[in-house]
C-alpha cells in the first residue's frame, strides 16, 4: 500500500483518481509521497520513506530542492495546468488597467444613498473614463504554457502582439499564433509597446529584470502586468514609475507592504490560478504522475530529475536507480547484473545537472544482494525496485 500524505487541501477531482492500492494518511513523516501547495517544505524533516512529491500548480519555490534530490525524491509540477486560469486573469487586468473600473466601482457603492444617482453617474463618469485594448501593442515577456495562451487571446481581442523567448518549446511554438510577432530581445518590447505582461520562471538571471533601466526604456503610460512572482519586478524602482507617471498602472497578484501602497497599482489576492477547474487540473495531473512514477518509475514534469518514460513494463523485473551524474556508473551497473547472470532487457539513462536517472527492465526478479551491491556503488543515491 503506497501512503499519500496532502500537506496542503487537494482537489477532490484528483484524490478519486487513486486505485484502492494507495492510502491517504494524515502523518508526513509516514508518507511515500506527498502532495503540496503553498506549504512551504523547506524546515520539514523529509522522511527516509518519501519518494515523490507533487507540487499541484507550478511555482517550487517551497520546495528545497536540491535537498530533495540528493536523498532521491522526484519533485513533480503541474505546468500548464492551471494556465488558462492566470490567462483569463491576465485579460482582466488589462481591461480593468485600460479603463478605470475599480474606481468607477468604488464611486458607485460610496454614492449609493443618492436618491438620484442614475443622473449623478451621468455627470460623474467621465472621471473614469478610459481607453480600449483594441489595436494595442501588447508585449509578452515568456511564452510558456501561460504566455502563449495570453498572447493568443490578446491576438484574438485584436491587440498587436509580440512575444519574446529564447527558450520557446516546440509545443509553444506550434501553439502560438502566426499573427504574434516573434521578437528578438526584451528591449524591443520595452521601447514598443503599450502593454508589458511577464511570464517567465524565477531565475537568477530573471530576478528583477524589470528594473529601473528596463522602466525608464518603456514608453511614457504603459502599462506593467505581473502575475508570474513579484520579485521579477524591482518594486522600489516600480514605485518611483508609478509615482512620476511613466508606468500609467502596474497590474500584479502579488500583494507585499510595496506593492499594497503603491500610487496606481491593482493589486490582487494571489488568486491566478484559484479557480475550480484549474485547482482540479493540477490535482488531476499532480496525481497522474505520482502513479506513474509509483507504478512504472517513470517521470514526467519533474523539476529536479531528468524525464524518463519507458512506459508500463511488460517485462518480469524494473529496478531504478538515481545516481550522480559521473563517468562509468551504467558500466557498473551492468557489471553487477551481470555477475548475478541477470540480463537486461531494456534500460534508459537520463541527467539533469549533477544528477542521473536510470531505469533497468530486467529478465528476471533482481535479488536482495543485486539490489545491495548497486546501493554500494559510490555515486549511487537510492535504488527502487518497481516490479
Amino acid at each position: 500500500m503506497t501512503k499519500i500524505n496532502c500537506l496542503n487541501p487537494i482537489s477532490k477531482t484528483g484524490l478519486d483518481l487513486f486505485s484502492d492500492q494507495y492510502e491517504i494518511v494524515d502523518k508526513f513523516e509516514d508518507a511515500d509521497a506527498a502532495l503540496v501547495r503553498s506549504a512551504s517544505m523547506h524546515e520539514m524533516e523529509l522522511p527516509d520513506s518519501l519518494m515523490a512529491v507533487a507540487r499541484a500548480g507550478a511555482g517550487v519555490n517551497n520546495i528545497p530542492l536540491d535537498k530533495c534530490a540528493e536523498k532521491g525524491i522526484v519533485v513533480f509540477n503541474t505546468p500548464g495546468a492551471n494556465a488558462n486560469g492566470v490567462k483569463e486573469l491576465v485579460i482582466a487586468g488589462m481591461l480593468i488597467a485600460a479603463r478605470d473600473v475599480v474606481g468607477g466601482i468604488e464611486w458607485v457603492k460610496s454614492d449609493k444613498d443618492d436618491a438620484d444617482i442614475a443622473k449623478t453617474a451621468e455627470k460623474q463618469k467621465k472621471n473614469f473614463a478610459g481607453g480600449e485594448i483594441y489595436g494595442k501593442k501588447l508585449g509578452v515577456i515568456g511564452l510558456g504554457a501561460i504566455g502563449v495562451k495570453v498572447a493568443n487571446a490578446a491576438s484574438s481581442l485584436g491587440m498587436e502582439v509580440y512575444g519574446y523567448d529564447p527558450y520557446i518549446s516546440v509545443a509553444g511554438a506550434w501553439n502560438l499564433s502566426r499573427s504574434v510577432k516573434h521578437i528578438a530581445t526584451p528591449e524591443e518590447i520595452y521601447k514598443t509597446c503599450d502593454y508589458i505582461t511577464v511570464h517567465v520562471p524565477l531565475l537568477d538571471s530573471t530576478r528583477g529584470m524589470i528594473n529601473k533601466e528596463a522602466l525608464d526604456m518603456m514608453k511614457d503610460g504603459v502599462v506593467v502586468l505581473n502575475f508570474a512572482r513579484d520579485v521579477l519586478v524591482d518594486e522600489e524602482a516600480m514605485t518611483e514609475a508609478l509615482k512620476s507617471g511613466k508606468v500609467r498602472k502596474y497590474v500584479t497578484d502579488f500583494p507585499n507592504t510595496l506593492s499594497v501602497n503603491m500610487e496606481n497599482a491593482i493589486v490582487t489576492p494571489h488568486i491566478g490560478a484559484s479557480t475550480a477547474e484549474s485547482e482540479d487540473n493540477c490535482a488531476v495531473m499532480a496525481v497522474n504522475e505520482i502513479m506513474d512514477y509509483m507504478e512504472n518509475g517513470n517521470i514526467r514534469n519533474s523539476v529536479n530529475y531528468p524525464n524518463c518514460d519507458m512506459g508500463v513494463c511488460d517485462k518480469p523485473a524494473r529496478i531504478a536507480i538515481f545516481h550522480k551524474n559521473i563517468p562509468n556508473m551504467i558500466g557498473q551497473f551492468t557489471t553487477v547484473l551481470a555477475n548475478d547472470g541477470v540480463n537486461i532487457s531494456d534500460m534508459t539513462d537520463k541527467s539533469r545537472g549533477d544528477f542521473a536517472y536510470t531505469l533497468l527492465d530486467l529478465d528476471v526478479k533482481a535479488t536482495d544482494k543485486v539490489v545491495e551491491d548497486i546501493k554500494a556503488i559510490d555515486g549511487v543515491i537510492r535504488v527502487r525496485i518497481i516490479k
